[in-house]
Parts: C-alpha cells; structure tokens; sequence
C-alpha cells in the first residue's frame, strides 16, 4: 500500500457509520488481493477518492456521498463488463447502479460472495476480460 494515510485523511470529515464501513470494505479489498496474488496494489487518490491500483486490474474506488447518507459505493471503470457480470452471476445480492457503482448499506450485512467476487475480478480484470463473463 502506497498511502494509507491519505485514506484516512479523506474519511475523517464522514459520518462514523461511514468510516467504519470504508475501513471494513478497505480491509476487504486488502484481503482478496492477497487472496488473489495481487502483489502491487496501490492506493492512492482519484478523483478525490480511496482508489486501488495494480497492473492486472481495473481501477477500484470506495467512497460515501452526503447525497445517498445510508450507504457507502465502491466504483468500477464503466467501460469494463465488470458490474454486468456481477448482475448476470448474483441477479439480487448487490445493489448496482449503471455500469460502474455497487452501492452498499450501511445497516445490513453484505452480500460477502458477490462482493468479494467482484472485487476479486476487478483486480484481475486484464487476466480475465477475454472470457466469457470474465471466467466468472
């Protein structure tokens, strides 16, 4: 991890419900990546927001907007056929929104396999994204 510093700089000024939800979803995404031999995950800032880096996946960014107060978002790159494959693989575990937002609550469990899946194809996207719905 580059910077995780810059993570907690960002979430200081959020609701606690929120920081404690970005630091478990960071903690997640952390997890599968070791899980996943994903070796030079980086973090850093885009677009003003936690993002996650590494040669063989697609960008993966978490935050918390004021404008949806009870959930927290992780954001795909819209031009993958990441959040369609989730959609086809788990129809009703993850509330997606267009091709690149899952939004998750703050007062319910997740949806541990589909998030962790999603997570997991993200960081291994340009492994897989010339299978059929990405080897899923």
């Amino acid at each position: 991890m580059n910077n995780p510093s810059e993570f907690h700089s960002v979430i200081t000024g959020y609701p606690s419900a929120a920081q404690a939800a970005l630091s478990r979803l960071r903690g997640l995404i952390l997890n599968v990546a070791d899980q996943a031999n994903v070796h030079d995950l980086t973090e850093t800032l885009k677009w003003g927001e936690p993002s996650f880096q590494c040669k063989s996946g697609s960008t993966l960014r978490i935050d918390w907007k004021p404008k949806y107060p009870d959930s927290v978002s992780l954001f795909v790159n819209c031009k993958t056929s990441l959040i369609d494959t989730i959609r086809e693989r788990y129809p009703d575990a993850l509330e997606t929104v267009g091709s690149r937002e899952v939004r998750l609550p703050l007062d319910q469990e997740w949806q541990a396999d589909a998030l962790d899946h999603l997570i997991r194809l993200t960081l291994t996207y340009h492994r897989v994204k010339h299978l059929p719905l990405l080897g899923a």
